[in-house]
């Protein structure tokens, strides 16, 4: 207990830093407003960002994306209540029961719960991160490079099922992920592989190329090839603060979707969209009176919200703790990381414990900071929701190439993202989704890595990966979860829920 809060006293003295208290506001209303508009999620915003953090310090950095990426879980309740429009795939839920509140002149009361909830589950799921974060660590010390492979395969797998559409598409990005991991400067030989003599190859393929192309360009495409239909509330708001009689209905729910959305977010391969249906899906199975659900019914706003929250911030614990992201938004953290000459994994605990403990410690004062953000600010979201998306996309593309071009200085890469945004459009297009792609490109180069390395120290031996329990067991998790995911009943059902 004295370790844990030596620990975070020492994280409060780096997020409260006047610089680090700045980055986290600037994060927050960032992540809000790109939550608020739809069209432009936190994965365009934080590939956008990723070139302006390069002159930051590390920890600031990620201060600033982190609280981004939970900052658009915040604003995407808001345009789902009010324009029945999810800002965020995680707040598709919340427009079942919020919209009807908002129609009934109810409004005010959904947008109060939805930051209330996600507040508390905010502080929970930090307070779960923090009392994880050095178990976890001390196991994956334990790990070595074959442990490491098996987990990074069984994450692969984790992508796979969990990510929507068919299994078999899932599996095909997964693999021209690695595939393009691959290219480059064999580590060990010093041969060049893939790179069909093209020397900007050489260095294999910049990870802000890839994901700048397939979720900054990409999504414009997508969108501007939407039909735009916003049906923007001319209601009376009403009053921000929810009654005693919602709150009181709303407390069981907050705390069932506050333990869903934690638990789920640990989860690889986007667990933490998971949750907020899980959480309705529960929430309508417990009332007395399921029928209320989708005609208004506040705990489902409430549960979802709180899940949803809670999902985005335990997504941080295998990045923190392991180093293996477990969605396309870690991925861009491990990005970031990568930039600023950080090996995400156990070793940064011990070697930069001012980081770890800053990240961490700055959740719970972004999560303060996006309560007060939210509920004051109401008017402003209700204006921004009105901006037409064609005055966006332009400024979208400006700032994607500017900060591409600003990587390396290098024209070829502008060039390669947009050949990146053309396939993310067309994979769309036919279903193929492009978040395994990136999962499989991160994690690629990691597995080889430490499938090399372990294969070296046994000479070749592939029973490595039998004989040593952790490895068996991680090996076999998700073996079972592929070969369950492709059974005929429980591939219906998983369509069916991702179709809802």
């Amino acid at each position: 207990m004295g370790d844990f809060l030596s620990h975070l006293s020492l994280g409060f003295s780096v997020a409260l830093t006047l610089q680090n208290l700045g980055l986290a506001l600037v994060g927050c209303l960032v992540g809000t407003l790109v939550g608020v508009l739809p069209g432009v999620g936190p994965i365009a915003t934080i590939t956008m960002l990723l070139p302006i953090t390069f002159g930051m310090p590390p920890v600031g950095a990620l201060i600033m994306l982190a609280g981004i990426y939970y900052g658009a879980q915040y604003g995407g309740s808001t345009t789902a209540i009010l324009i029945n429009v999810p800002g965020e795939v995680t707040s598709v839920v919340t427009t079942l029961d919020g919209h009807q509140m908002a129609l009934q002149g109810r409004a005010g009361a959904a947008l109060g719960i939805a930051a209330l909830g996600s507040f508390f589950a905010g502080c929970v799921s930090t307070t779960v991160i923090a009392a994880l974060a050095v178990p976890l660590t001390k196991l994956a010390l334990v790990f070595g490079p074959a442990e490491y492979a098996a987990l990074m395969a069984m994450g692969l797998a984790f992508a796979v099922v969990l990510a929507r559409g068919s299994i078999l598409k899932s599996i095909a990005m997964t693999i021209l992920g690695l595939l393009l991991s691959t290219v480059g400067t064999d580590l060990d030989t010093g041969v060049e592989r893939m790179t069909f003599g093209y020397a900007p190859l050489s260095d294999g393929v910049d990870f802000a190329v890839i994901a700048m192309g397939l979720f900054g360009f990409a999504e414009v495409l997508r969108n501007l090839d939407a039909v735009e239909e916003r049906d923007v509330l001319s209601a009376t708001i009403g009053p921000l603060l929810p009654s005693r009689a919602e709150l009181r209905q709303s407390v069981g729910p907050v705390l069932r979707g506050s333990l869903a959305g934690a638990i789920l977010g640990i989860l690889p391969g986007n667990g933490a969209v998971l949750g907020p249906f899980a959480s309705y899906t529960m929430e309508k199975r417990l009332a007395k009176d399921p029928s209320r659900f989708g005609r208004g019914a506040i705990e489902g706003v409430a549960g979802p919200e709180a899940a949803n929250n809670a999902g985005a911030q335990t997504s941080f614990i295998p990045l923190l703790t392991l180093g293996i992201p477990p969605n396309a938004v870690m991925a861009l953290m491990v990005g970031a990381m990568t930039i600023h000459g950080i090996v995400p994994g156990p070793l940064v605990m011990s070697r930069n414990p001012s980081l770890f403990w800053g990240l961490i410690a700055s959740m719970w004062i972004g999560n303060l900071m996006l309560l007060v953000i939210n509920l004051p600010l109401i008017g402003v979201w209700v204006r921004l929701c009105r901006v037409p998306y064609r005055l966006l996309f332009p400024s979208i593309l400006m700032f994607c190439c500017v900060g591409i071009y600003s990587v390396n200085n290098s024209p070829s890469d502008v060039v390669f993202t947009a050949g990146f945004a053309l396939v993310g459009y067309a994979a769309s297009k036919v279903g193929f989704e492009s978040a395994p792609l990136l999962l499989g490109f991160v994690l690629g180069r990691l597995l080889e890595e430490n499938l090399r390395r372990a294969l070296t120290i046994s000479r070749g031996d592939l029973l490595v990966f039998v004989h040593r329990p952790i490895c068996a067991v991680l090996l076999v998790i998700g073996l079972l979860v592929l070969v369950i995911a492709v059974l005929p009943a429980i591939q219906k059902g998983r369509e069916e829920v991702f179709t809802e």
